[in-house]
């Protein structure tokens, strides 16, 4: 009877900390498009927060996404397929490269990616903390900026990310009012240097 109940036990334990990663190959087997808000915080390796900022997000999968930030400074970032543009307004600079392997250990990999997301991550349950089923993704590739990914699901909808560097950083994104499926003109995905911005890379 003991042995059953410890049997029955670990079941339990096994189920509850099963959901992280199916949730998010269902998240992105039933989103192939998102827009949600987000907030960012950067703490150091002490835990001190170094930097905050907001704004918001879609995607639209294989490849395609676009991060606006509005405060405290204007910035995008854009993905449209095969170009990485990241847009600095007081600068007025652009960045641009090539898209390839440079998101494969990123969230816009995780988010943004095809549906082959065990090929850039290895994927591990993270159990239930603060309400949330959360996963721990770690970049296959090692020539990546973050070390580790966690993801935390409210049900079906992801709510977290915190994203961990090789300097000891977290980077902390919390979405809200996110939307799957919205219609999203093809020209969110796209980006023009505004005339007279230094363009860097291209």
């Amino acid at each position: 009877m003991r042995l059953l109940f410890v049997l029955f036990a670990l079941a339990l334990a096994s189920a509850a900390h099963a959901g992280g990663v199916d949730r998010l190959k269902a998240f992105i087997a039933g989103a192939k498009t998102a827009e949600a808000d987000f907030s960012q915080t950067v703490a150091d390796k002490n835990g001190h927060i170094t930097q905050q900022a907001s704004g918001r997000m879609a995607f639209a999968r294989p490849g395609k996404f676009r991060w606006d930030y509005s405060a405290p400074y204007e910035q995008v970032i854009v993905g449209d397929g095969s170009k990485l543009w990241l847009y600095d307004t007081d600068l007025n600079q652009v960045t641009v490269k090539p898209l390839g392997d440079v998101i494969a250990g990123t969230p816009a990999a995780l988010l943004a990616g095809d549906n082959a997301i065990e090929k850039y991550f290895s994927l591990k349950n993270a159990g239930e903390m603060d309400g949330l089923e959360w996963l721990d993704a770690t970049p296959k590739n090692k020539d990546t900026t973050f070390q580790r990914i966690r993801m935390g699901f409210k049900g079906d909808v992801l709510v977290q990310m915190e994203l961990y560097d090789f300097f000891g950083q977290r980077t902390t994104l919390r979405l809200s009012h996110l939307v799957r499926n919205p219609a999203i003109a093809p020209s969110r995905f796209r980006f023009t240097p505004p005339k007279g911005a230094d363009v860097i890379g291209e």
